[in-house]
């Protein structure tokens, strides 16, 4: 190894300054629980930022490109209502009302799709070189860079409302770079939290951390809403002044794993022995300090029993879940619900429940995997009940409010349930499969793969709608529809594979219930 890699090695193992702080105060060492608290909330803070960075562009969306709009709702009192403002408020009005160049153009709905690719495109990219660098050099220094960049882009943006920028261009170049740094942030927080938790109720921890996916969404949708009216840069430069912020928390306080804080794993009870007669449960990521673990391969990771099919089905799941991120505050802004059409902050401040039902989603899809031990069957089965919540919402969500949000909040449910189980639990399973032989530097790269397959899907989602919603919301629900659909089928042979390990354990009584889950992934 060259002198670089063994600089960063001797960084990797030295606890953050926060940590020594901390131990300073209390004079003694912190406690193995203590670390894993410490982990589970700085990791959480961190990637809520990322999502509330990340989500204001589709809070702006209506606000920059009203003109899709302008049609359906120039008779709407809220409309009126701006246009009786006292003279010292039309400045402000015509800001909210009229759009920004060049956005505000015919073509302005495929420019913001347009932006959504170039962001999710890059960041789909660098997803997999993330992932790499993540097994090979210091996870707390990546995600400090990757969350300080992406709060000076993501406010870079936003700078453009002050500095009357109106070059597409910029808007394009900032948003690709603003998706490179946040392409740093999921295979680091994964890893990072694999090193400190074992296999025991991981799909339950895991959904549960995940929540930081909705609640930075719906954190990033209030700050973003709350900020129109004082001009919608600030919609931008508030999350990313959020992200850098959280960034030297993270640089102050993560432990990357417990060698690099000298924690003894023996303290851990998720990886204590269970019940009499129980195998002992395995921690997610075994270290041997005697022997040089080589980071896996990229091509290596791809043949990991399992990671093609979920990585696939993720492709689709995000497909889904992204086009509601980016475009349902634009959705319910042109959408007449009770007869009555939406404020832009309104629209923004009721996508929120959409986040809320993904909470619960995450949560049960992963309490449901644990109990009975089949990932496959748990996602596609989510993926397959999300068909007949979209179509509701689309035909019925528009009849009342109370309709809206109740067939939101179980769409969101059924489409999140999946995609946090497989972005969590499933990464983790795979990236510590029995084929590593307890490699321990899998982790990262494993995560990228899937979640940047699932980010290709991502991007494609929101372009396709930018296009298709000028001529038909309905062809759009469609298409997530039959996403959903291939989603599910993409993980039949895990989910025949799970079922059949079940009926032969049934039968014979004696076997582990283990063995189910890596069976499926052995297929």
């Amino acid at each position: 190894m060259g002198p670089f890699h063994e600089a960063a090695e001797r960084n990797q193992n030295k606890p953050p300054i926060g940590i020594r702080f901390l131990e300073s105060i209390k004079k003694k060492r912190l406690s193995y629980r203590t670390h894993q608290a410490i982990v589970l909330i700085v990791t959480f803070l961190a990637y809520t930022s990322y999502h509330a960075a990340r989500k204001t562009t589709s809070i702006v969306k209506s606000t920059l490109d009203p003109e899709s709009s302008k049609v359906e709702l120039k008779f709407v009192p809220w409309r009126i209502t701006y246009s009786s403002e006292p003279v010292e408020r039309k400045s402000l009005s015509w800001k909210l009302g009229d759009g920004w160049a060049p956005f505000n153009a015919s073509d302005g709905t495929a420019l913001l799709g347009e932006l959504d690719l170039a962001f999710l495109a890059i960041y789909a990219l660098g997803m997999y070189f993330s992932g790499h660098l993540g097994d090979r050099m210091n996870l707390r220094i990546l995600l400090t860079i990757g969350m300080v960049g992406t709060g000076i882009f993501t406010s870079l943006f936003g700078v453009g409302f002050w500095a009357n920028v109106h070059n597409f261009y910029y808007y394009l170049i900032v948003q690709m770079l603003a998706g490179l740094f946040q392409s740093t942030g999921w295979p680091s927080v994964v890893a990072v939290v694999g090193n400190w938790f074992g296999k025991k109720k991981r799909g339950l921890i895991m959904g549960i951390w995940n929540a930081h996916t909705s609640v930075g969404n719906i954190s990033g949708s209030l700050i973003a809403a709350a900020m129109l009216s004082y001009g919608w840069g600030w919609s931008f430069v508030l999350p990313g002044l959020l992200i850098a912020f959280a960034g030297l928390l993270v640089f102050t306080l993560l432990p990357v794993s417990p060698e690099a804080v000298g924690a003894d794993k023996d303290e851990d009870e998720l990886d204590s022995p269970n019940k009499a007669g129980e195998e002992v449960t395995e921690p997610l990521l075994v270290s041997d300090s005697d022997v040089k673990q080589e980071a896996v391969g990229f091509i290596e990771a791809w043949k990991i029993p399992g990671v093609a099919p979920f990585a696939l089905c993720l492709f689709f799941a995000k497909l889904v879940a992204y086009t509601f991120l980016y475009w349902l505050p634009f959705y319910i802004s042109q959408t007449a619900i009770d007869g009555k059409y939406l404020s832009d902050g309104t629209a923004g401040n009721l996508s929120t429940f959409f986040d809320v039902g993904g909470v619960v989603g995450g949560i049960l899809a992963g309490h449901i995997s644990d109990r009975l031990d089949a990932r496959a069957i748990t996602a596609a089965s989510f993926m397959y009940c999300s068909i007949p919540a979209l179509f509701f919402y689309r035909s019925y969500g528009h009849l009342s409010l109370g309709l809206n949000i109740a067939f939101m909040l179980l769409t969101g449910m059924l489409v999140n349930g999946p995609y946090a189980l497989i972005t969590t639990a499933v990464s983790a399973d795979l990236g510590t499969h029995s084929s590593l032989k307890g490699n321990s530097r899998a982790l990262a790269t494993v995560t990228a793969i899937i979640d940047g397959t699932g980010s290709v899907g991502a991007a494609i989602g929101p372009l396709l709608t930018g296009y298709i919603s000028a001529k038909s919301w309905s062809a759009v629900f469609t298409m997530l529809m039959a996403a959903a659909l291939v989603a599910g089928l993409l993980l039949t042979r895990l989910v025949v594979a799970e079922v059949a390990a079940k009926i032969a354990e049934s039968r014979s009584q004696g076997s582990p219930a283990s063995k189910a889950q890596a069976a499926a992934f052995d297929v």
